[in-house]
Protein backbone atom coordinates (compact mmCIF):
# COMPACT_ATOMS: atom_id res chain seq x y z
CA UNK A 1 0.00 0.00 0.00
CA UNK A 2 3.09 2.60 0.51
CA UNK A 3 3.90 1.99 -2.85
CA UNK A 4 -0.12 2.57 -4.05
CA UNK A 5 0.49 6.20 -2.33
CA UNK A 6 4.14 6.84 -3.67
CA UNK A 7 2.32 8.96 -6.99
CA UNK A 8 5.69 10.39 -8.28
CA UNK A 9 6.30 6.69 -9.23
CA UNK A 10 4.09 6.77 -12.18
CA UNK A 11 4.96 9.86 -14.47
CA UNK A 12 3.14 10.87 -17.84
CA UNK A 13 5.14 12.35 -20.80
CA UNK A 14 3.75 16.23 -21.59
CA UNK A 15 3.76 17.21 -24.44
CA UNK A 16 7.05 18.90 -24.33
CA UNK A 17 8.41 15.77 -23.65
CA UNK A 18 9.04 16.45 -19.76
CA UNK A 19 7.79 13.66 -17.64
CA UNK A 20 5.26 14.59 -14.59
CA UNK A 21 2.77 12.78 -12.03
CA UNK A 22 -0.27 13.26 -13.27
CA UNK A 23 -1.31 15.08 -10.53
CA UNK A 24 1.15 18.23 -11.71
CA UNK A 25 -0.14 18.01 -15.13
CA UNK A 26 -3.21 20.46 -16.83
CA UNK A 27 -5.61 19.14 -19.82
CA UNK A 28 -6.27 20.97 -22.66
CA UNK A 29 -9.31 20.38 -24.13
CA UNK A 30 -9.25 22.31 -27.34
CA UNK A 31 -5.57 21.16 -28.46
CA UNK A 32 -6.26 17.36 -26.40
CA UNK A 33 -2.94 17.52 -25.43
CA UNK A 34 -1.26 17.37 -22.03
CA UNK A 35 0.59 20.42 -20.17
CA UNK A 36 3.08 20.82 -17.45
CA UNK A 37 4.00 23.79 -15.39
CA UNK A 38 6.34 25.12 -18.50
CA UNK A 39 4.01 24.79 -21.00
CA UNK A 40 0.92 26.72 -19.70
CA UNK A 41 1.09 30.83 -18.91
CA UNK A 42 0.31 32.04 -15.25
CA UNK A 43 -1.56 35.24 -14.69
CA UNK A 44 -2.18 36.81 -10.75
CA UNK A 45 -6.06 36.93 -10.65
CA UNK A 46 -5.77 38.98 -7.28
CA UNK A 47 -4.03 39.78 -4.33
CA UNK A 48 -5.07 38.89 -0.73
CA UNK A 49 -3.88 38.56 2.88
CA UNK A 50 -4.23 35.14 3.89
CA UNK A 51 -4.79 35.79 7.35
CA UNK A 52 -8.46 38.91 6.53
CA UNK A 53 -9.10 37.49 3.67
CA UNK A 54 -9.21 41.24 2.58
CA UNK A 55 -8.93 41.75 -1.54
CA UNK A 56 -6.30 44.03 -2.49
CA UNK A 57 -5.95 45.26 -6.22
CA UNK A 58 -2.10 44.82 -8.09
CA UNK A 59 -2.28 49.00 -7.81
CA UNK A 60 -2.53 49.16 -3.81
CA UNK A 61 -0.64 45.69 -3.26
CA UNK A 62 2.71 47.37 -4.95
CA UNK A 63 2.26 50.93 -3.02
CA UNK A 64 2.08 48.81 -0.08
CA UNK A 65 5.06 46.61 -1.24
CA UNK A 66 2.94 43.72 -1.05
CA UNK A 67 1.88 43.78 2.79
CA UNK A 68 -1.01 43.33 4.70
CA UNK A 69 -1.87 47.04 6.58
CA UNK A 70 -3.90 45.84 9.26
CA UNK A 71 -1.88 41.68 9.78
CA UNK A 72 1.11 41.44 11.68
CA UNK A 73 3.67 38.38 11.76
CA UNK A 74 5.51 37.67 14.87
CA UNK A 75 9.31 38.48 14.80
CA UNK A 76 9.84 35.27 17.04
CA UNK A 77 8.46 32.84 15.67
CA UNK A 78 6.82 33.70 12.77
CA UNK A 79 2.89 33.37 13.71
CA UNK A 80 0.55 35.60 13.50
CA UNK A 81 0.15 38.36 15.98
CA UNK A 82 -3.64 38.91 17.53
CA UNK A 83 -5.13 41.92 19.37
CA UNK A 84 -5.53 42.14 22.59
CA UNK A 85 -7.62 44.38 24.48
CA UNK A 86 -6.69 45.85 27.95
CA UNK A 87 -7.51 48.39 30.24
CA UNK A 88 -5.22 51.12 31.78
CA UNK A 89 -5.22 54.12 34.65
CA UNK A 90 -4.58 57.36 33.30
CA UNK A 91 -4.63 60.66 35.17
CA UNK A 92 -7.45 63.27 34.22
CA UNK A 93 -5.26 65.91 32.46
CA UNK A 94 -7.68 69.09 33.70
CA UNK A 95 -7.63 67.39 37.43
CA UNK A 96 -4.25 65.30 38.06
CA UNK A 97 -6.25 64.54 41.32
CA UNK A 98 -8.56 62.22 39.49
CA UNK A 99 -7.85 59.25 37.59
CA UNK A 100 -9.63 57.46 34.61
CA UNK A 101 -9.68 54.17 32.98
CA UNK A 102 -8.73 53.55 29.20
CA UNK A 103 -8.92 50.86 26.48
CA UNK A 104 -5.84 49.80 25.14
CA UNK A 105 -5.13 47.16 22.49
CA UNK A 106 -1.42 45.26 21.84
CA UNK A 107 -0.58 42.47 20.03
CA UNK A 108 0.60 39.13 21.34
CA UNK A 109 1.36 36.10 19.85
CA UNK A 110 -0.39 32.78 20.89
CA UNK A 111 2.23 30.24 20.50
CA UNK A 112 5.51 32.10 22.11
CA UNK A 113 3.56 34.38 24.00
CA UNK A 114 5.44 37.29 23.00
CA UNK A 115 3.76 40.54 22.85
CA UNK A 116 4.91 44.21 22.17
CA UNK A 117 4.86 45.32 25.43
CA UNK A 118 8.10 43.03 26.09
CA UNK A 119 10.09 45.29 23.87
CA UNK A 120 8.19 48.46 25.47
CA UNK A 121 6.34 49.27 22.66
CA UNK A 122 3.66 52.03 23.68
CA UNK A 123 0.03 50.25 23.49
CA UNK A 124 -2.62 51.44 20.40
CA UNK A 125 -5.64 53.64 21.58
CA UNK A 126 -7.16 51.37 18.45
CA UNK A 127 -7.47 47.84 17.46
CA UNK A 128 -6.53 47.82 13.86
CA UNK A 129 -4.21 50.53 12.23
CA UNK A 130 -2.84 51.95 15.37
CA UNK A 131 0.56 50.63 15.19
CA UNK A 132 3.64 53.15 13.67
CA UNK A 133 6.28 51.78 11.95
CA UNK A 134 9.83 52.33 12.50
CA UNK A 135 11.06 54.49 9.75
CA UNK A 136 14.09 52.98 7.58
CA UNK A 137 17.51 55.23 8.11
CA UNK A 138 18.56 54.61 4.54
CA UNK A 139 14.76 55.02 3.01
CA UNK A 140 16.36 58.77 1.35
CA UNK A 141 18.85 57.16 -0.39
CA UNK A 142 17.27 54.07 -1.55
CA UNK A 143 14.13 56.70 -2.65
CA UNK A 144 16.67 58.32 -4.74
CA UNK A 145 18.16 55.21 -6.21
CA UNK A 146 14.71 54.20 -7.34
CA UNK A 147 13.96 57.41 -8.31
CA UNK A 148 17.46 57.90 -10.75
CA UNK A 149 16.70 54.49 -12.25
CA UNK A 150 13.40 55.36 -12.89
CA UNK A 151 14.24 59.00 -14.91
CA UNK A 152 17.13 56.79 -16.70
CA UNK A 153 13.99 54.53 -17.94
CA UNK A 154 12.34 56.69 -19.25
CA UNK A 155 15.24 58.64 -21.10
CA UNK A 156 15.49 55.36 -23.01
CA UNK A 157 12.30 55.04 -23.94
CA UNK A 158 11.99 58.38 -25.36
CA UNK A 159 15.22 57.96 -27.37
CA UNK A 160 14.09 54.48 -28.52
CA UNK A 161 10.92 56.27 -29.89
CA UNK A 162 12.92 58.92 -31.18
CA UNK A 163 14.38 56.77 -33.52
CA UNK A 164 11.18 55.32 -34.80
CA UNK A 165 10.81 59.12 -36.27
CA UNK A 166 14.32 59.73 -37.54
CA UNK A 167 15.07 60.59 -40.94
CA UNK A 168 17.55 59.13 -43.15
CA UNK A 169 20.73 61.42 -43.79
CA UNK A 170 20.72 63.05 -47.09
CA UNK A 171 23.55 65.60 -48.91
CA UNK A 172 20.58 67.44 -51.05
CA UNK A 173 21.62 70.31 -49.09
CA UNK A 174 25.12 70.50 -49.42
CA UNK A 175 24.68 71.92 -52.82
CA UNK A 176 22.33 74.13 -54.74
CA UNK A 177 23.47 73.11 -57.78
CA UNK A 178 19.42 71.58 -59.00
CA UNK A 179 17.72 73.90 -57.17
CA UNK A 180 16.48 71.57 -54.25
CA UNK A 181 17.50 74.01 -50.94
CA UNK A 182 14.01 75.05 -50.94
CA UNK A 183 12.92 71.64 -51.38
CA UNK A 184 14.54 70.31 -48.50
CA UNK A 185 14.08 73.17 -46.53
CA UNK A 186 10.07 72.62 -47.05
CA UNK A 187 10.19 69.05 -46.32
CA UNK A 188 12.04 70.10 -42.58
CA UNK A 189 9.02 72.18 -41.94
CA UNK A 190 6.62 69.73 -42.31
CA UNK A 191 8.01 67.28 -39.30
CA UNK A 192 5.27 65.38 -38.10
CA UNK A 193 3.84 66.38 -34.68
CA UNK A 194 4.31 62.96 -33.30
CA UNK A 195 8.58 63.47 -33.97
CA UNK A 196 8.57 67.50 -32.59
CA UNK A 197 6.67 66.28 -29.33
CA UNK A 198 9.22 63.53 -28.52
CA UNK A 199 12.34 65.65 -29.18
CA UNK A 200 10.34 67.96 -26.50
CA UNK A 201 10.05 65.11 -23.90
CA UNK A 202 13.70 64.44 -24.77
CA UNK A 203 14.91 67.70 -23.87
CA UNK A 204 12.22 67.78 -20.38
CA UNK A 205 14.07 64.69 -19.17
CA UNK A 206 16.65 64.72 -16.94
CA UNK A 207 18.73 62.72 -15.17
CA UNK A 208 19.41 63.75 -11.61
CA UNK A 209 22.84 62.81 -10.26
CA UNK A 210 23.14 60.54 -7.47
CA UNK A 211 25.96 60.00 -4.97
CA UNK A 212 27.98 57.09 -5.06
CA UNK A 213 28.55 54.88 -1.83
CA UNK A 214 32.10 53.97 -2.16
CA UNK A 215 33.67 51.46 0.20
CA UNK A 216 36.11 52.18 2.83
CA UNK A 217 38.99 50.41 4.37
CA UNK A 218 37.96 52.14 7.95
CA UNK A 219 36.65 49.53 10.23
CA UNK A 220 35.36 50.47 13.60
CA UNK A 221 37.14 49.13 16.62
CA UNK A 222 35.04 46.43 18.42
CA UNK A 223 33.53 47.84 21.89
CA UNK A 224 35.52 46.41 25.44
CA UNK A 225 31.68 44.70 25.95
CA UNK A 226 32.39 42.09 23.47
CA UNK A 227 35.19 40.96 25.74
CA UNK A 228 34.30 41.65 29.13
CA UNK A 229 30.37 40.80 28.98
CA UNK A 230 28.70 37.00 28.98
CA UNK A 231 26.95 35.89 26.22
CA UNK A 232 23.37 35.21 26.19
CA UNK A 233 21.79 33.33 23.68
CA UNK A 234 18.71 33.69 24.59
CA UNK A 235 19.11 37.83 23.48
CA UNK A 236 20.14 37.72 20.90
CA UNK A 237 17.92 37.56 17.90
CA UNK A 238 18.73 34.49 15.15
CA UNK A 239 19.50 34.52 11.16
CA UNK A 240 15.78 34.54 10.56
CA UNK A 241 14.91 37.05 12.84
CA UNK A 242 17.03 39.39 11.31
CA UNK A 243 15.98 38.84 7.75
CA UNK A 244 12.66 39.36 8.55
CA UNK A 245 13.52 42.90 9.02
CA UNK A 246 16.17 43.79 6.25
CA UNK A 247 15.89 47.61 6.34
CA UNK A 248 16.66 47.34 10.43
CA UNK A 249 18.27 43.98 11.28
CA UNK A 250 17.54 44.02 15.27
CA UNK A 251 20.98 42.58 17.05
CA UNK A 252 18.90 42.39 20.46
CA UNK A 253 15.45 41.03 20.82
CA UNK A 254 15.10 43.67 22.78
CA UNK A 255 14.65 45.76 19.36
CA UNK A 256 12.53 42.85 17.52
CA UNK A 257 9.16 44.44 15.83
CA UNK A 258 6.43 43.49 14.45
CA UNK A 259 6.45 42.50 10.80
CA UNK A 260 3.65 42.71 8.36
CA UNK A 261 2.12 39.97 6.81
CA UNK A 262 2.78 39.00 2.78
CA UNK A 263 -0.19 38.88 0.71
CA UNK A 264 -0.73 35.83 -1.56
CA UNK A 265 -1.86 35.70 -4.58
CA UNK A 266 -4.49 33.76 -6.98
CA UNK A 267 -3.88 32.94 -9.81
CA UNK A 268 -4.84 31.24 -13.27
CA UNK A 269 -2.69 28.94 -15.88
CA UNK A 270 -3.71 29.59 -19.87
CA UNK A 271 -2.57 27.38 -22.03
CA UNK A 272 0.38 28.81 -24.33
CA UNK A 273 -1.07 27.03 -27.71
CA UNK A 274 -4.70 28.25 -27.85
CA UNK A 275 -4.42 30.72 -24.96
CA UNK A 276 -7.73 28.88 -23.17
CA UNK A 277 -8.18 29.41 -19.46
CA UNK A 278 -7.24 25.85 -17.85
CA UNK A 279 -7.50 26.57 -14.44
CA UNK A 280 -9.57 29.46 -12.88
CA UNK A 281 -10.40 30.06 -9.30
CA UNK A 282 -13.08 31.49 -8.17
CA UNK A 283 -12.42 35.31 -6.79
CA UNK A 284 -14.16 35.38 -2.94
CA UNK A 285 -10.60 34.53 -1.27
CA UNK A 286 -12.28 32.09 1.54
CA UNK A 287 -13.45 30.03 -1.64
CA UNK A 288 -12.10 26.59 -2.38
CA UNK A 289 -14.34 26.20 -5.90
CA UNK A 290 -12.77 26.63 -8.89
CA UNK A 291 -14.52 28.15 -11.82
CA UNK A 292 -12.49 26.21 -14.32
CA UNK A 293 -10.21 23.35 -13.75
CA UNK A 294 -8.89 21.54 -16.50
CA UNK A 295 -6.33 19.26 -14.61
CA UNK A 296 -5.38 16.21 -15.88
CA UNK A 297 -6.41 13.84 -12.50
CA UNK A 298 -10.35 14.31 -13.67
CA UNK A 299 -10.12 13.56 -17.42
CA UNK A 300 -7.27 11.00 -17.73
CA UNK A 301 -7.11 7.46 -16.66
CA UNK A 302 -5.07 7.07 -13.55
CA UNK A 303 -2.11 4.62 -13.97
CA UNK A 304 -0.57 2.94 -10.18
CA UNK A 305 0.36 -0.39 -8.70
CA UNK A 306 -0.89 -1.96 -5.28
CA UNK A 307 2.59 -3.20 -4.05
CA UNK A 308 6.18 -3.15 -5.15
CA UNK A 309 6.92 -6.64 -6.94
CA UNK A 310 10.12 -8.93 -6.64
CA UNK A 311 12.30 -8.21 -9.32
CA UNK A 312 14.96 -10.68 -10.02
CA UNK A 313 17.66 -9.89 -12.79
CA UNK A 314 16.42 -11.35 -16.32
CA UNK A 315 13.42 -13.56 -14.51
CA UNK A 316 9.68 -12.85 -15.55
CA UNK A 317 7.90 -11.22 -12.56
CA UNK A 318 3.77 -9.92 -12.51
CA UNK A 319 3.08 -6.75 -11.63
CA UNK A 320 -0.40 -5.63 -11.05
CA UNK A 321 -1.21 -2.42 -12.33
CA UNK A 322 -4.31 -0.22 -11.56
CA UNK A 323 -6.39 1.59 -13.85
CA UNK A 324 -8.74 4.36 -12.43
CA UNK A 325 -11.86 6.40 -14.57
CA UNK A 326 -11.94 10.21 -13.42
CA UNK A 327 -15.28 10.22 -15.82
CA UNK A 328 -18.76 9.90 -15.59
CA UNK A 329 -18.58 8.13 -19.42
CA UNK A 330 -17.54 4.75 -19.73
CA UNK A 331 -13.78 4.31 -21.13
CA UNK A 332 -11.79 1.92 -22.89
CA UNK A 333 -8.52 1.48 -22.44
CA UNK A 334 -5.60 -0.31 -24.49
CA UNK A 335 -1.79 -0.66 -23.26
CA UNK A 336 0.10 -0.54 -26.26
CA UNK A 337 3.95 -1.04 -26.52
CA UNK A 338 6.62 2.20 -26.20
CA UNK A 339 6.99 3.41 -29.23
CA UNK A 340 9.72 5.56 -28.20
CA UNK A 341 13.46 4.50 -29.94
CA UNK A 342 15.82 4.39 -27.68
CA UNK A 343 14.50 5.28 -24.59
CA UNK A 344 17.49 4.79 -22.08
CA UNK A 345 15.10 5.07 -19.15
CA UNK A 346 13.20 1.42 -19.91
CA UNK A 347 15.04 -0.89 -18.23
CA UNK A 348 13.28 -3.93 -18.51
CA UNK A 349 10.58 -5.75 -21.06
CA UNK A 350 7.12 -5.56 -20.79
CA UNK A 351 4.64 -7.98 -21.38
CA UNK A 352 0.96 -6.01 -22.29
CA UNK A 353 -2.33 -7.54 -22.45
CA UNK A 354 -3.97 -7.53 -26.01
CA UNK A 355 -7.37 -7.08 -25.52
CA UNK A 356 -9.52 -3.68 -24.66
CA UNK A 357 -10.10 -3.05 -21.21
CA UNK A 358 -13.38 -1.89 -20.12
CA UNK A 359 -13.38 1.22 -16.84
CA UNK A 360 -16.78 1.39 -15.39
CA UNK A 361 -17.90 5.20 -15.26
CA UNK A 362 -17.20 7.12 -11.72
CA UNK A 363 -20.31 7.18 -9.26
CA UNK A 364 -20.59 9.71 -6.76
CA UNK A 365 -22.54 7.63 -4.45
CA UNK A 366 -20.35 4.82 -4.62
CA UNK A 367 -17.75 4.40 -1.89
CA UNK A 368 -14.26 3.40 -2.13
CA UNK A 369 -14.21 0.31 -0.01
CA UNK A 370 -15.02 -2.02 -2.89
CA UNK A 371 -18.71 -1.63 -3.36
CA UNK A 372 -19.27 -2.68 -7.13
CA UNK A 373 -21.69 -0.62 -9.03
CA UNK A 374 -24.91 -1.70 -10.42
CA UNK A 375 -24.36 -3.47 -13.76
CA UNK A 376 -20.99 -5.17 -12.59
CA UNK A 377 -22.11 -8.61 -14.08
CA UNK A 378 -22.29 -6.84 -17.65
CA UNK A 379 -18.47 -6.85 -17.53
CA UNK A 380 -16.70 -10.24 -18.88
CA UNK A 381 -13.13 -9.78 -17.74
CA UNK A 382 -10.70 -12.35 -18.37
CA UNK A 383 -9.06 -13.49 -14.93
CA UNK A 384 -5.63 -13.90 -16.46
CA UNK A 385 -6.08 -10.28 -17.15
CA UNK A 386 -8.01 -8.39 -14.96
CA UNK A 387 -7.61 -9.53 -11.85
CA UNK A 388 -9.90 -7.77 -9.45
CA UNK A 389 -12.79 -5.15 -10.13
CA UNK A 390 -13.91 -2.62 -7.90
CA UNK A 391 -16.61 0.15 -9.28
CA UNK A 392 -14.48 2.38 -11.67
CA UNK A 393 -10.97 0.99 -10.63
CA UNK A 394 -9.35 -2.28 -12.63
CA UNK A 395 -6.53 -4.50 -11.66
CA UNK A 396 -4.98 -5.16 -14.32
CA UNK A 397 -1.79 -8.32 -14.60
CA UNK A 398 1.10 -7.17 -16.89
CA UNK A 399 4.48 -9.59 -17.16
CA UNK A 400 7.80 -7.42 -16.37
CA UNK A 401 11.68 -9.17 -17.07
CA UNK A 402 14.25 -6.70 -15.79
CA UNK A 403 17.16 -6.75 -18.39
CA UNK A 404 19.37 -5.04 -15.22
CA UNK A 405 21.19 -6.12 -12.43
CA UNK A 406 21.12 -3.80 -10.47
CA UNK A 407 19.45 -0.24 -10.28
CA UNK A 408 15.86 0.86 -10.98
CA UNK A 409 12.95 -0.90 -13.32
CA UNK A 410 11.70 1.47 -15.33
CA UNK A 411 8.95 0.21 -18.02
CA UNK A 412 7.41 2.24 -20.69
CA UNK A 413 4.26 1.90 -22.66
CA UNK A 414 1.35 3.86 -24.27
CA UNK A 415 -1.93 4.36 -22.44
CA UNK A 416 -4.29 4.92 -25.35
CA UNK A 417 -7.90 5.67 -24.11
CA UNK A 418 -11.39 7.23 -25.21
CA UNK A 419 -11.93 10.98 -24.09
CA UNK A 420 -15.18 12.00 -24.28
CA UNK A 421 -16.02 15.92 -24.33
CA UNK A 422 -19.31 16.83 -23.31
CA UNK A 423 -19.25 20.60 -22.77
CA UNK A 424 -19.24 22.10 -26.38
CA UNK A 425 -15.85 23.86 -27.53
CA UNK A 426 -17.73 27.40 -29.13
CA UNK A 427 -21.31 28.54 -28.59
CA UNK A 428 -22.34 27.73 -32.19
CA UNK A 429 -21.38 24.48 -32.11
CA UNK A 430 -24.03 21.97 -31.82
CA UNK A 431 -24.43 20.20 -28.26
CA UNK A 432 -23.67 16.82 -29.13
CA UNK A 433 -21.11 15.08 -27.92
CA UNK A 434 -17.81 14.72 -29.11
CA UNK A 435 -15.30 11.62 -28.61
CA UNK A 436 -11.49 11.47 -29.35
CA UNK A 437 -9.13 8.51 -29.25
CA UNK A 438 -5.97 9.70 -27.08
CA UNK A 439 -2.82 8.58 -26.36
CA UNK A 440 -0.34 9.38 -23.57
CA UNK A 441 3.53 7.77 -22.88
CA UNK A 442 3.45 6.41 -19.34
CA UNK A 443 6.97 5.66 -17.31
CA UNK A 444 6.52 3.62 -14.40
CA UNK A 445 9.65 3.20 -11.31
CA UNK A 446 8.74 -0.49 -10.20
CA UNK A 447 11.50 -0.20 -7.72
CA UNK A 448 14.92 -2.01 -7.32
CA UNK A 449 16.20 -5.56 -8.56
CA UNK A 450 16.51 -7.65 -5.77
CA UNK A 451 17.69 -11.29 -5.36
CA UNK A 452 15.63 -14.29 -5.72
CA UNK A 453 15.94 -14.44 -1.84
CA UNK A 454 15.09 -10.91 -0.90
CA UNK A 455 12.22 -8.52 -1.04
CA UNK A 456 12.22 -5.53 -2.76
CA UNK A 457 13.99 -2.33 -1.31
CA UNK A 458 12.44 1.25 -1.35
CA UNK A 459 11.97 3.20 -4.91
CA UNK A 460 14.65 4.93 -6.02
CA UNK A 461 14.81 8.93 -7.32
CA UNK A 462 12.44 10.10 -10.13
CA UNK A 463 14.03 11.06 -13.66
CA UNK A 464 15.23 14.37 -14.06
Amino acid sequence: MAAYMEWERCLLDCSCGVSEPISRLYFCRYCLKLRCRECVSHEVDSHYCPNCLENTTSAEAKMRKNRCPNCFDCPSCKHTLSTRATTTVITDPTDKTKTTTKKVYYLACGFCRWTTRDVAMPDMTVATGGLKELENPHANWIGGVLEYYMELGQLEKVQRDKKKYAKRKTHLNLSDKYGLTSVVAKKRGMLSPASLQLKEQADKVKVRDISNRDASDAVEPLSQDYYTTDCILSDITTISQRLALVELQPEQTKNLFPSRKLLIIRRSHRCKECEHNLTKSDFNPSSIKFKIQMVAIQHIPEIRFIKPPMLVFNEESEVVLTLTNPTVIQSHVNLLPSNKENDKLVTAELVLPSSELILAPKDETVTDYGEEPSDGSAYQDDPSIVTFRKANKIGVSVKVKPTIESGNVWIAFILSHQYTNMTPMLKSESSGVSTFQLEHLVHVNLGQVSDSTAGSHSPGSRPN
